[in-house]
C-alpha cells in the first residue's frame, strides 16, 4: 500500500506526460491517504516516514513553476515561497521515522528531503549529509535510480566530473535507458565541464525521452544555451 500511495505522488510531483510538470489533484490525495494511514498506525515508522517525504517535498510546489508553467529548477527557488507550515511537521515526522534499528527507504528520503528544505540556499545545501543518506539508501533499497541521485549530491559535494565518473559507471543499466533524467543529469554536469558539444548531445537524447512540456522546455533552453540558438519549439 505505501508503494502505491507513493507512486500516486510521485506522478503529482512531476507528470510523466502532458502541459504540466505539476499533479497537485494526485501530491494532495497521497499526503491524505497517508495522513490517514499515519493517524490509523502511529507507531509505523515507515508510515511516518512516507509522509514526512510527502510533506518535505510538496512543500516546494509553489516555487517549482514559474506564472507560465515552467519548471524552476531547485537551485533557482524562491524558497521564501516554500510552505514553512509543511516543513515543519514533516522535519518533527522525521525523528520517529529515523529513531530505532532497522531504518526504512522512505524514512531516509524524508531526511534527506529535509536537509534540502533546511538550507538557506543550494550553495549552503549539507551535500556531505546527504550523500551519506543516499549511501545508506542504497544499502537498504539499491537500484539505478537511487545511485544516479547519489552520483548528483558527489557533484555537488565533490565536482561535476566526480559526479561524471559515477554517472557514466551507470550507463549500462537497463533502468536507466528510458530515464529522461538520467542523459539530463549527464548533460548538466557536462556543462559545468565546459564539456559544450557533449552536454548537447545528452539534451538532445533527453529531449526524444521526455514526457511533459515543462521539462521538455528546461531541456530545450538548456540546449540553446549550449549551441547558441533560440529554443527549439
Amino acid at each position: 500500500m505505501l508503494r502505491v500511495i507513493y507512486l500516486i505522488f510521485t506522478e503529482g510531483y512531476a507528470a510523466s506526460s502532458g502541459d504540466d510538470l505539476l499533479r497537485p489533484d494526485l501530491a494532495e490525495e497521497a499526503i491524505r491517504l497517508a495522513r490517514i494511514l499515519h493517524r490509523s498506525l502511529p507507531r509505523e515508522r515507515e508510515v511516518a516516514g512516507l509522509l514526512a517525504l510527502f510533506l518535505l517535498t510538496d512543500a516546494r510546489r509553489a516555487a517549482r513553476v514559474d506564472a507560465a508553467g515552467n519548471q524552476v529548477l531547485l537551485e533557482e527557488q524562491d524558497r521564501a515561497l516554500w510552505d514553512a507550515d509543511l516543513i515543519a511537521e514533516g522535519r518533527r515526522l522525521v525523528v520517529p521515522a529515523l529513531t530505532g534499528p532497522g531504518v526504512g527507504p522512505y524514512a531516509v528520503q524524508a531526511a534527506i528531503a529535509a536537509l534540502h528544505d533546511e538550507a538557506a540556499d543550494f550553495a549552503s545545501t549539507d551535500w556531505a549529509q546527504i550523500v551519506a543518506l543516499y549511501d545508506v539508501l542504497l544499502r537498504i533499497e539499491p537500484s539505478p535510480i537511487v545511485a544516479l541521485n547519489r552520483a548528483m549530491a558527489v557533484a555537488m559535494r565533490d565536482g561535476p566530473e566526480a559526479g561524471l565518473a559515477l554517472l557514466d559507471g551507470l550507463a549500462g543499466a537497463a533502468e536507466l535507458r528510458r530515464y529522461h533524467l538520467f542523459p539530463a543529469a549527464r548533460g548538466d554536469l557536462l556543462r559545468r565541464l565546459g564539456r559544450t558539444t557533449e552536454a548537447a548531445a545528452a539534451y538532445r537524447a533527453a529531449l526524444g525521452l521526455v514526457g511533459n512540456r515543462p521539462e521538455r522546455v528546461t531541456f530545450e533552453r538548456r540546449l540553446a544555451e549550449l549551441t547558441g540558438r533560440d529554443r527549439l519549439t
